[in-house]
């Protein structure tokens, strides 16, 4: 066994207590909760390597992309407390990350290995997203662990199967090794429930969001296949493809599902929920 768990984590900043403002400590309570909940999981599963699919990392059109470098780091400020910051730095696993390059490459499915600064050595040291910087704070900084990282963001331009079949390549390529890893959909979800947000209000964006609750309380992640690209288009999340990886792993790895945390906080969706191998 080497996939111990995986897990959907939420982004928004204003999770994370040190970034947050006093409305915000108050109002993202609910998800900081769900999050906390999933990371004493991830330590209680003990990974060597944490695998997050991010939206918000290097995105390179109609491919799949894979971080090739040593490390990632990155600093990250208040969304609404642009005062405050918090720091991270982790140890990427580039032998691991260019095994699913090369066995994505073999599949025929559009991956391509990304680095930045120096091919190797302590230069070679990819910015952090907070896609990939907020659950990891939890994972790592709550509980002091020091697993090393791969970090991967899906395409939104090539067919959703292509973002499945490299989930299933991910669990094919894991279940040979004798770490243990854990997988992490890093997603928020609809961006469009508030008039006053960014992407302004769609009636989508809380069918949507229920949509995925019930997904995951049903254990029918594959149910996403059925989505339109309109109503998707619509609710605006930035969760489908990060999720479309997850229901690929567990078409091969049995994982049955928790949800810890449904909560709209503010004009996004956020949901915490654990996939335990069974």
């Amino acid at each position: 066994m080497t996939l111990t768990y995986a897990c959907i984590a939420p982004h928004g900043s204003d999770v994370i207590p040190e970034l947050a403002n006093k409305r915000t400590l108050r109002s993202f309570e609910e998800t900081r909760k769900g999050i906390l909940a999933v990371a004493r999981e991830v330590k209680r599963a003990r990974p060597d390597t944490i695998i997050i699919a991010s939206p918000h990392n290097l995105r390179v059109h109609q491919h799949i992309a894979i971080v090739t470098a040593e490390n990632s780091s990155g600093t990250l400020r208040g969304w609404n407390a642009p005062e405050k910051r918090a720091s991270l730095k982790v140890k990427c696993s580039p032998a691991l990350a260019k095994e699913l390059l090369a066995e994505g490459t073999r599949r025929r499915l559009p991956v391509v290995g990304v680095n930045y600064g120096t091919f190797e050595g302590s230069n070679s040291d990819m910015a952090m997203d907070w896609g990939t910087f907020v659950p990891l704070w939890f994972f790592m900084h709550e509980n002091r662990i020091r697993p090393k990282v791969v970090i991967v963001t899906p395409s939104r331009e090539i067919p959703l199967d292509q973002n499945i079949a490299f989930g299933r390549t991910i669990a094919d390529v894991v279940e040979k090794k004798r770490e243990r890893v854990v997988f992490v959909a890093s997603a928020d979800q609809a961006h469009a429930h508030k008039k006053n947000g960014p992407y302004g209000f769609s009636k989508a964006a809380a069918a949507y969001d229920k949509f995925m609750v019930n997904a995951i309380e049903r254990d029918d992640i594959d149910s996403i296949k059925r989505l339109s690209s309109k109503f998707v288009e619509a609710a605006k999340p930035d969760s489908l493809w990060q999720m479309a990886i997850l229901a690929g792993v567990s078409e091969r790895i049995p994982l049955t599902p928790r949800l810890y945390s449904y909560q709209v906080p503010t004009y996004f969706g956020m949901i915490c929920a654990g996939f335990q191998r069974d």
